[in-house]
């Protein structure tokens, strides 16, 4: 895992990337007619937004296919030939891969839907009143974290979007699924992997309500995160291939874990707590002005921390998630 961590990684939206075609949107054919431009960059990995099926509640990360490519930004032969130039030119591909949960629109979770008792136990269903949630969690889209079905008289949890069902990772046979996803892709020619929100895949044995906050601290960095990962890895067969996890409300310690080299987990973290110096009151959407001490204080914690246990920090200053650093802790204008 050491050879990584002095490459650069660019991080493509195809949606607004380039549009190849003129129907105003981005896509596949776009990225390749700029790899000449990436490569003179130096850039090592591209990180390309999920392109899968989706009916785009969240632009992308409520996936309804994990095999193909959403019409939209090309066909699948327009992904092999961006891989097949890419590599040309030294460039690896890394995809972002949803694996916390999956479209409404899934396959798996429409047949869920119709009875089947085999594809329910690849979400997380709760038996239960329609006046009666399962626990107080709350959505980090906002409301609350389960949805009702009347016809199953369940409900069904999502800690995201209504539209993206929460996957059951106690469930080895989706925990195979997911394996066989990145060994489909590995035979395609991707070199690396970027997945989502990936430490809250693994949900408590028991579910209760949270008197003292939202419900995180029930599910991030869960109790058996760890071993599903190591297996992921493994099953998968990417163990030292790139990978990076976004980590949400995660912390020093269990970033080291995830990260040492020796676990066999992940190559690297995303951590957001330096880019939280400006929420006012904590929240995202009101801000101050940033407290550059505190944000010096969090990448020297990390870094030296990471580094002291044989962990590894992503670095980064924004994403599809965050504004433009330039325009949120400088200038545009200088």
């Amino acid at each position: 895992m050491n050879d990584f961590k002095d490459k650069v990684v660019y991080q493509i939206y195809p949606k607004s990337f380039m549009d190849s075609n003129g129907d105003g949107f981005g896509d596949l054919k776009g990225v390749t007619a700029k790899l000449d431009y990436l490569a003179d960059l130096g850039v090592d990995y591209l990180w390309l937004t999920p392109f899968f099926p989706s009916p785009q509640r969240d632009n992308g990360y409520d996936v309804a296919d994990y095999r193909a490519v959403d019409p939209r930004y090309g066909t699948m032969e327009d992904l092999e030939e961006l891989i097949r130039e890419a590599d040309k030119r030294g460039i690896g591909l890394m995809l972002d891969m949803v694996f916390n949960h999956t479209s409404t629109e899934h396959e798996w979770f429409k047949k869920a839907l119709a009875g089947d008792k085999k594809y329910q136990d690849y979400y997380i269903f709760k038996d239960g009143t329609p006046d009666c949630y399962p626990t107080n969690w709350v959505s980090k889209f906002g409301g609350p974290a389960w949805e009702y079905v009347p016809c199953l008289g369940k409900w069904y949890l999502h800690l995201y979007d209504v539209m993206q069902a929460d996957l059951n990772w106690e469930n080895p046979a989706v925990r195979e699924e997911m394996a066989d996803i990145l060994r489909f892709w590995k035979a395609k020619g991707i070199k690396g992997f970027r997945f989502d929100v990936i430490n809250v895949i693994s949900k408590p044995e028991f579910y209760e309500n949270d008197y003292e906050g939202d419900g995180r601290r029930f599910y991030t960095d869960g109790r058996n995160v760890h071993k599903y990962l190591k297996e992921l890895v493994a099953a998968g067969g990417i163990d030292g291939m790139i990978t990076v996890g976004e980590m949400s409300s995660t912390t020093l310690e269990n970033c080291i874990g995830y990260t040492a080299e020796g676990n066999h987990e992940l190559t690297m973290c995303f951590n957001f707590h330096h880019l939280k110096v400006d929420y006012k009151d904590g929240q995202k959407w009101e801000l101050m002005e940033p407290d550059y001490l505190a944000m010096k204080k969090l990448f020297q914690t990390w870094q030296e921390g990471m580094q002291a246990h044989g962990g590894w920090n992503a670095l980064f200053w924004c994403n599809h998630d965050q504004p433009r650093a330039v325009s949120r802790f400088g200038s545009d204008t200088t």
